[in-house]
């Protein structure tokens, strides 16, 4: 029985991985895995917190899509899970809609990304530009660092908004609640993190033993224990998970199944849209950068598959929006993982600190949190790209500045759709000055022959025009212009190198070849390459009347000869 060919399309990278698996391959994913599921700790906490959810949400979420990411995959080493650049979508979800609301959209970009995978959509994804992705990214980092202003300072915010002016104005009004103990405790915890991760490395060679055994250990797990020893030796007043969430329940999550209705669905499309697309494009540019560290090469509509998947299921299981995590992803390979057994591995440890030591979170201060976060948004962010926009032209600094402040300010969803219309626009505009017109005369007419006509190459009775790039419709003002000069009996348009034309452009070529048969007008077409010619033939502009083809320039200027007198070849041009 052979089986749809929708099913062969579901490949996993695992079924490859697994092939010439051994005892020493499975030590070292067993290693990477507990590894990144120490690093992935915290993170999934900070995340959840930040996006307005309980901190047991990030870590079932680690748990059940790091799982499914991992054994669905089309990257053999990326790690899924909550990630920052979600946190200002789901924050926004969830002030204004409610958590079942958040589980409903999730859900459905569940859908739009399994459905991105199975009709092949991938690769489209690496075609938005990279000013956008910038600016977004970007504009999120800044969000994220500006969310945490409330623990960082120790604020007494009951609710924070999540619009950038209404977050601004609640800042500034509770600031007289400014807690220096919470202060001091985040730029402590900021200066561990800087110093572990950043500092270490940095020693050199002669310190490469003990920077080995010690950057194994992530800096914000230094910093998530040194702070929670801190606090409770001293006491400190500074809020701690224990104190806002009550601690995290050390039990597996339930089955929610919210209740859906169309009139919610409506409202949450675009929602749901906006983290289908974010997430794409994080994991793909995830899996991007695991094939530039490992030379392996990812399938970009599995992975969307697999996300849409993991981001299906995880909602109903307490969990939040996930997608692959560079951080994560990098520790594993660095770690030495080879397959997505290392992913499933940090699933399972994360799992396993659940059940057995889920009550020691409740003793992790807030301030600290923040710090780890502070920390993640400063390396998500590109702020190199600002200081080197001068080096770029003006819509590519235009695209990317406005992305980011329509991020920072407004919405993510409008900074993309504004970002990609300018792109569009900035593309359009680009394409259509590098097509051009000119004029074929018996200078330039090579390769073709000299040709010497009656009256000899008399513009007034022949012309003949070489186009040159793509006729489409932001390059039709060629045609139109062509239009205004015919010659009285025979014009030439030489489509040798033309690449591309579209219906706009065959449409256009339509009207002049109309318009030279009313004026009695022979057109002769040559040189048309494929694809124009494949369009040329569907609209069936070689069947129209007063039309002729040729294959080639210098067969079209024979042809002409055969319509109009001839002189003796050695008789001057015209002046």
């Amino acid at each position: 029985m052979q089986l749809p060919e929708s099913i062969l399309m579901f490949k996993p990278s695992i079924l490859q991985a697994m092939r010439g698996y051994n005892r020493e391959r499975f030590i070292k994913d067993v290693t990477a895995g507990i590894t990144v599921g120490v690093v992935a700790l915290p993170l999934a906490m900070a995340f959840a917190i930040a996006s307005g959810l309980t901190p047991q949400t990030g870590i079932f979420t680690a748990i059940i899509a790091g799982f499914l990411v991992a054994l669905f995959g089309g990257s053999k080493v990326q790690i899924g899970g909550p990630a920052g650049a979600f946190i200002v979508i789901v924050y926004g979800i969830v002030e204004r809609y409610g958590v079942p609301s958040l589980i409903i959209a999730t859900a459905m970009s569940g859908v739009l990304l399994f459905l991105m995978g199975l009709f092949r959509m991938g690769t489209l994804v690496r075609f938005i530009p990279v000013a956008v992705v910038i600016g977004f990214t970007n504009g999120i980092a800044v969000l994220i660092g500006l969310s945490q202003l409330k623990d960082v300072l120790g604020l007494d915010i009951p609710k924070m908004p999540a619009d950038f002016f209404g977050v601004l104005s609640t800042l500034w009004a509770h600031l007289h609640t400014f807690n220096p103990y919470a202060l001091a405790l985040s730029v402590g915890s900021l200066l561990v993190i800087i110093v572990w991760q950043k500092l270490l490395p940095a020693l050199g060679p002669s310190k490469q033993v003990l920077n080995g055994k010690l950057t194994i250990i992530p800096g914000s797990i230094v910093a998530l224990i040194l702070g929670s020893v801190i606090v409770t030796t001293l006491q400190l007043p500074v809020e701690t998970i224990g104190g806002r969430f009550g601690g995290i329940p050390a039990e597996l999550p339930a089955f929610v199944l919210p209740a859906i209705d169309w009139d919610t669905a409506r409202f949450l499309f675009i929602p749901a849209l906006t983290l289908a697309i974010l997430g794409a494009i994080e994991s793909l540019l995830c899996a991007r950068v695991a094939d530039g560290m490992t030379d392996e090469r990812h399938d970009p509509n599995q992975e969307l598959m697999a996300q849409g998947t993991a981001n299906f299921i995880t909602p109903f299981f307490g969990g939040m929006p996930a997608t692959g995590t560079i951080a994560r992803t990098v520790t594993n390979i660095k770690s030495g993982a080879s397959s997505p057994v290392a992913g499933m591995v940090h699933a399972l440890v994360l799992l396993l600190i659940v059940l057995v030591a889920a009550p020691l979170a409740a003793l992790v201060p807030l301030p600290t949190l923040a710090a780890v976060l502070m920390f993640v948004a400063w390396n998500m962010g590109e702020w190199r790209e600002f200081a080197h926009l001068r080096d770029y032209r003006l819509p590519y600094r235009l695209t990317l500045l406005a992305v980011f402040f329509l991020t920072v300010v407004f919405d993510l969803t409008v900074a993309v759709e504004v970002g990609l219309v300018a792109a569009c626009l900035t593309f359009i505009y680009r394409i259509s000055s590098l097509s051009r017109s000119e004029q074929v005369t018996p200078a330039n007419a090579a390769p073709a022959p000299p040709v010497v006509l009656s009256t000899p190459w008399d513009p007034q009775q022949l012309r003949a025009w070489r186009l040159h790039g793509a006729l489409f419709f932001g390059a039709v003002k060629l045609l139109e212009d062509i239009e205004r000069q015919l010659p009285r009996q025979v014009a030439i348009l030489d489509l040798e190198h033309v690449i591309y034309l579209d219906s706009s452009g065959a449409e256009e070529l339509l009207h002049l070849i109309r318009s030279a048969h009313k004026r009695g007008v022979t057109l002769i077409l040559c040189g048309i390459t494929e694809q124009p010619l494949d369009m040329v033939r569907r609209m069936r502009l070689l069947h129209q009347p007063g039309v002729l083809h040729e294959p080639d320039l210098a067969s079209a200027l024979a042809r002409a000869q055969t319509l109009l007198p001839l002189v003796p070849a050695g008789a001057p041009p015209a002046a």
